[in-house]
């Protein structure tokens, strides 16, 4: 496992982005899962891709502390056996150049593409930078999906998905947003939940739902994960989805979710919910 000195960082003087205490958490998980995809990915495809469609500045300050940790896109590049192109999506350009000099410092010879602007706006231009795999050049990608809400759109999931094989971990903001937002994203006059799954009649299945008394966070992580379903991807409950809490007040924060279409993926991800209950554990 990566030591300590590939997660924690230094004031270089370029923008550090204040995260909550739990997004720690969040790092040490998507890093863990990506150091044994990378390697045990490496002998079965040609070419493995990494890509985060809100990769920030690389660096992030835990609030309230001096603490600065390496967010997943520079721990992606600190992997023994890195992935053969990386390829980060930022919609803030201090943020995506701070990245981008902070990838060449940490590792120059990578194959790093920095895009800038709203990945739902350019998916075309990300996509195009993946390579399109053949029997001779086998190509498989794990894009990692880390939006502040749920704001994503699932076209984007799915034009990516479209002819290229590529796994996903993704944030699911079930509590931070959706439960919070839940009156506003149910009136009739909001799409926010209409794009995050890619349905215009969810609705309807949430006005059965809400009479069995399912929690509209529980509602809308099966939701999703039945569109996943759809694009040929394993159907995940929502206890395969590891919930993140906020730090000793026991809320509810979001669930982190594995979609693959391959049962080998989801071995992996059993190994990284086996460590998860020690956060510290993925590093020592």
């Amino acid at each position: 496992m990566p030591t300590v000195d590939t997660v924690l960082a230094f004031d270089d003087g370029r923008p550090v982005p204040e995260v909550g205490p739990w997004a720690e958490t969040k790092h040490n998980m998507v890093s863990y899962y990506a150091k044994l995809f990378a390697t045990g990915m490496k002998r079965k495809w040609d070419k493995r891709i990494y890509i985060e469609l809100y990769s920030g500045a690389g660096y992030s300050r835990i609030r309230d502390t001096s603490k600065i940790i390496m967010g997943s896109p520079l721990r992606a590049l600190s992997l023994a056996d890195p992935f053969d192109k990386y390829i980060f999506c930022e919609e803030e350009p201090a943020l995506l150049r701070a990245l981008e000099l902070r990838a060449r410092e940490l590792a120059p010879t990578a194959d790093v593409v920095c895009i800038r602007g709203n990945c739902d706006e350019k998916i075309g231009e990300i996509t195009q930078e993946i390579p399109l795999g053949s029997k001779e050049n086998k190509v498989l990608s794990l894009c990692f999906v880390d939006p502040c809400d749920i704001g994503l759109k699932f076209s984007t999931i799915r034009f990516l998905s479209t002819k290229r094989y590529v796994d996903y971990l993704v944030l699911l903001a079930l509590y931070m947003d959706a439960n919070r937002n839940n009156q506003n994203y149910v009136n009739p006059r909001s799409t926010k939940v209409a794009e995050f799954l890619g349905v215009r009649s969810w609705r309807d299945d949430w006005a059965k739902a809400e009479a069995e008394g399912v929690p509209f966070p529980k509602f809308l992580a099966e939701a999703f994960s039945r569109r996943m379903e759809a694009l040929g991807y394993i159907y995940q409950p929502i206890y395969k989805m590891k919930e993140i809490m906020f730090p000793d007040k026991n809320w509810p924060l979001y669930r982190l979710a594995l979609f693959s279409r391959h049962d080998r993926a989801y071995g992996f991800w059993d190994e990284v919910l086996k460590y998860s209950t020690d956060q510290t554990s993925f590093w020592e």
